[in-house]
Parts: structure tokens; sequence; C-alpha cells
């Protein structure tokens, strides 16, 4: 009687403990992806370009899946900081980055030393947008026009300074592009997002800056700052009485992208559904619109697309580097 009574208990707690079983199963079977919450990261502050991509991208999966996914922004370094998390973090596509041509594409040749490796401790997964910077100058500075400009800088050699949201960042590497290419001497002040540049720059603090347009141009337009080019190769359709910087200095090109990166080893059902989604959600007509206002381009792309062209993009950045001659760390 004792036997049988703990036979049917052992049973009774074998089916109870079923459907607990079936869940985490479930949970952690990558076709089932996601089941929880997703975290992805933004190495730079809230509100400049990278984040606004983020959190479009982030409220669409949010929305398909019902499942929370969590912009955390962790600027510093470059970017460095953040796409250092995620390379530490477990493989499973509940965390990922959100980065741009600087962390994996300027930032390996321009930092001596790197806490990830850019081809080894990521998985690409889709391309998000690309988008020109806008060279800004403050509105005091007695130069309407690139050319205007250029001169100015070089009967005040080391004089002005300019504004970037890290070393290491578009920003950054363009107006030291700028400055090689003129012969011109300038001093880089570096701040934690594009925000903090706008505030800095309409408060007369610092001189110039090669901003994302998306946050500069509305400023040129109000007349808080001054526009005199775009780092595009071509004008921008946003801006198309803005000259490309190209026009004055030939061969000048300095665009911004970004995308979504996985931590290596994330299994291949996962990071092709999120490129299929990615693809989906840069197609719909409110994100199209959306991008127009934010002068940028869609860019979506397979894994494959997406990694052939970071390698070239890194290519091409390094030897921008070392023309330039600046490296950061010993």
């Amino acid at each position: 009687m004792k036997k049988a009574f703990l036979a049917a208990l052992g049973l009774f707690c074998l089916a109870a403990a079923a459907p607990a079983v079936a869940v985490a199963v479930a949970a952690d079977d990558p076709a089932a992806w996601p089941r929880r919450q997703v975290t992805i990261v933004v190495p730079f502050g809230a509100g400049g370009t990278t984040d606004v991509f983020g959190r479009i991208v982030a409220a669409h999966l949010q929305a398909k899946y019902n499942q929370a996914f969590v912009i955390e922004n962790k600027p510093g370094a470059g970017g460095n900081l953040g796409a250092a998390q995620v390379a530490k973090a477990a493989p499973d596509g509940y965390t990922l980055l959100l980065g741009t041509v600087s962390t994996h594409a300027i930032n390996p040749s321009l930092y001596k030393q790197l806490p990830y490796d850019t081809e080894r401790d990521f998985q690409p997964v889709s391309g998000i947008a690309s988008l020109p910077n806008l060279l800004v100058i403050r509105p005091t500075i007695p130069a309407r026009t690139l050319p205007e400009f250029i001169t100015y800088l070089k009967d005040n050699p080391g004089k002005l300074n300019y504004a970037s949201s890290g070393a290491g960042t578009s920003q950054h590497l363009a107006a030291e592009l700028f400055a090689m290419k003129t012969g011109t001497q300038v001093t880089h002040v570096p701040f934690r997002s594009s925000n903090d540049i706008m505030n800095a720059l309409t408060g007369g603090h610092v001189d110039f800056s090669f901003d994302n347009i998306t946050l500069a141009l509305p400023q040129a337009q109000s007349g808080t700052l001054r526009a005199l080019g775009v780092t595009s190769p071509q004008r921008s359709p946003a801006a198309p009485d803005v000259p490309a910087i190209a026009e004055t200095i030939p061969g000048f090109d300095a665009t911004s992208w970004n995308g979504i990166w996985a931590p290596a080893g994330t299994p291949k059902v996962i990071v092709d559904k999120l490129a299929a989604d990615i693809a989906a959600i840069m197609a719909m007509p409110d994100v199209q619109k959306r991008c127009q206002e934010l002068a940028s381009t869609p860019t979506p792309s397979t894994p494959a697309q997406f990694t052939a062209f970071i390698a070239g993009e890194r290519t091409k950045w390094a030897e921008v580097v070392k023309a330039v001659g600046i490296q950061i760390g010993q």
C-alpha cells in the first residue's frame, strides 16, 4: 500500500514538473527566441542619432514579439565600453549591440588596444542606416562658405577647437581628415553625446563640429549654427543647398553608418530571424518617412552582406587613420 502510494506520488510530481520543464526547454530553444527581455546596447549617449535608430528598431521588435526590447546607453571610449559589454555577453540573442562605423571600422586601427576583437567577438546581423555628418560652425565665426572657413583656420592656427562625441567616433576622424587635407591645426574636445556637442556649440564653448546631420541640421536651419558642408561624396537630399565638402576637397568622404551585432556564437536561426526583422522594419512606410526626416538612407542587409561591407570599411578607415597619423593608447 505504502509502495503504491509513493509510486503514485512520484508520477504526480513528474506530471506537475513536466510543464515547467517544457517551458524551460522552449525558453532555451533558439527557434523560440525571444521568450524574455532583449537588451540592445547603444554605446553612445541618449538622444544621439545612434540612440534614435536603436529606439526605432526596439519599438517595432517589441510590438512584433510582445517582449520587452530595452535600450541601454553605455557611452565612453568612442563606443568601446558598450561594444565590450556585448562582446562578453552570452551568445543567446538577448544582448545585442547597435554599433557604428566607429566601433567596428575605425576603432580597430585608431586604438592600439581594444577590449574586444571586432571580427572574432561579434556576429554581424544587419545594417540599419547610413547618413552624412554635417560641418557646422558657431555663427560668430566670420566665414559663410567652406573656402572662407579654411582660410580662417589657416589664419588662426591652433586657435579653434572642434567637438566630437568621443575619441574614435566619425566626428573625430572626419575632423582630423579635414585638418590633414586642408593643412590646418585644430584642437579636439571630446564629449559624451551629440546632444552635448549641440549644447556646447550653441553655447559658444566650442567652435565647430562634424556632427550627425540629424541633430545638426535643425540648428543650422534655425540660425543658431551655420552649415558649411556634408561629409558624403554628394549633397544630401535633406539639405540640397549645403554643398558636399568633396566639392571643395575632392575625394573627401566620411559617411556614418550603423547596424546590429550579436555576440559571436549566437545561433544562426536567431541571427537570420533578426536580419529579416530589421529588413521588414526598415521597409515600413512610417520608418521610411522617419529615415527621410533623419536625413538617412536605410541599409538593411543579410548577415553575409553586412560582414563583407564591414570588412571593406575597416580597410578604408585603416588607411585614413594611418595617413592622419593618430593612434590612441600606449
